[in-house]
């Protein structure tokens, strides 16, 4: 029997990371899934719960899991602080906490916690909007410290940046796609301002490479909140990049650009920003155009200048299968594709693209985080903390929690994760762990 084309991902990740941590935002296996077992399928603010913790202010960023350690970014709304926390997995109790800078906010719609962190076990890295990075131990000791705007310039970014890190391979990695020329006073006018992916030494922080992405795209379309994501193809490693009118992969030893597609923007519309990240599986990798526009599979495995036949396959308006802000998971075989404008859920052949089952996603709140699925099930949250639980292969609703009831100005955005048994969903004020207690 042939190998699935996915599997070499699988083995390499996992035997560099526990796959019942939940160590990056998209997961252990960096698609959304995980193999956890017997996880949550029943649950509400006082059901089903092990421990909530509350937060003192609302934010994007996904929790993160390392065995005992629940690891979050956040603000403190009254003190118009950053922070870094880590709490216990046993109970919720805090652990360590670090301030890491003032002023949470630039514009009303996002704050500077809209970055996960990321950790291998050894250290965890923060990444926050405003280009801090800071990176602890898991016992909160600091380890080192920089801000990647005082390095390589101001963002030029319409809306506040966001972007997580990955760690892979012993590197850590950050992009940075951005406008060319300054936007309302954004960005170097000097000069113009590069997009890169950088590569740094988790241990020191020091720069180990800085590569310059280069593109087609113009104005806001630059400008993308995308996460680079490693991919292994044919014993071929790769990180996966998205944004600026192209999905790249690149060498992760060099950063090197290896191939490149993208003509979902032919006319150069200016205002086409890219949220969702890459996503493979199955001999493709997922690009989802934004603004309605169509999924994209191409190909795995080629090199330099891809053409047209380069996609597998792509959806068309009347499937209404897009994601304008979350990103798809990949699993059991199949893409699951969360559509926040159409407000539909889709299960989609991985080879063909052939949509299995569409569900209307339930209740009154869009659908901004990204979903996850596991253990037979896949896990949504919308704005107004509404969690959703959909049977995989029926795509059937099971159930629904409503786990907040925020402000009129705040949002949940942060995706639902599973480690341990448990699942973590975060609202505006509160982190839920739930399912039975370690």
């Amino acid at each position: 029997m042939k190998r699935p084309a996915w599997l070499p991902l699988l083995l390499l990740l996992a035997s560099s990371a526990h796959a019942a941590n939940w160590p990056h935002w998209r997961g252990p296996f960096f698609n959304g899934s995980t193999d956890e077992k017997d996880l949550p399928a029943q649950f509400s603010k006082t059901e089903n719960v092990a421990w909530s913790a509350a937060l003192p202010g609302a934010a994007a960023a996904t929790p993160i899991v390392w065995e005992d350690r629940v690891l979050l970014a956040g603000v403190d709304t009254q003190r118009d602080m950053l922070e870094a926390r880590c709490l216990s997995r046993a109970d919720g109790k805090l652990l360590w906490q670090h301030d890491i800078a003032r002023g949470i906010r630039r514009d009303h719609r996002s704050n500077f916690a809209s970055n996960s962190p990321v950790t291998d076990g050894e250290v965890v890295v923060f990444f926050f909007g405003n280009g801090d990075l800071a990176c602890f131990d898991l016992g909160g000791n600091r380890l080192w410290s920089r801000n990647i705007q005082k390095d390589f310039g101001e963002f030029a970014f319409l809306w506040s940046f966001s972007a997580s890190p990955t760690l892979y391979d012993g590197k850590l990695y950050v992009q940075v796609l951005q406008r060319n020329v300054p936007v309302q006073g954004r960005g170097l006018a000097d000069r113009e301002n590069e997009s890169y992916l950088l590569a740094l030494d988790p241990k020191t922080g020091k720069t180990l490479w800085r590569h310059v992405r280069p593109s087609d795209a113009v104005a806001e379309s630059r400008e993308a909140f995308s996460t680079p994501i490693p991919f292994v193809f044919e014993g071929r490693e790769e990180l996966l990049i998205l944004g600026g009118d192209a999905i790249t992969g690149h060498d992760p030893r060099t950063g090197k650009e290896l191939w490149r597609w993208g003509d979902w923007n032919p006319r150069r519309i200016e205002h086409w920003r890219l949220v969702p990240s890459p996503v493979a599986g199955d001999g493709v990798v997922l690009a989802c155009a934004p603004k309605r526009g169509p999924v994209y599979a191409v190909a795995a495995g080629s090199s330099g200048a891809l053409e047209r036949k380069a996609v597998a396959w792509e959806t068309d308006s009347a499937s209404k299968v897009s994601a304008d802000v979350p990103t798809p998971a990949f699993y059991d075989g199949d893409f699951f594709i969360l559509n926040d404008i159409q407000r539909t859920l889709s299960r989609i052949e991985a080879r063909g693209g052939t949509v299995k089952w569409q569900l209307s996603t339930p209740g009154r709140g869009k659908y901004e985080a990204s979903p996850l699925a596991a253990d037979g099930k896949v896990y949504l949250v919308d704005f107004f903390g509404e969690v959703a639980v959909v049977d995989a292969k029926s795509g059937q609703l099971i159930h629904k929690a409503a786990m907040d009831d925020p402000a009129d100005d705040e949002v949940v955005r942060a995706s639902v994760v599973a480690a341990h048994g448990q699942l973590l969903v975060r609202t505006t004020r509160r982190l839920y762990c739930i399912g039975k207690g370690p």
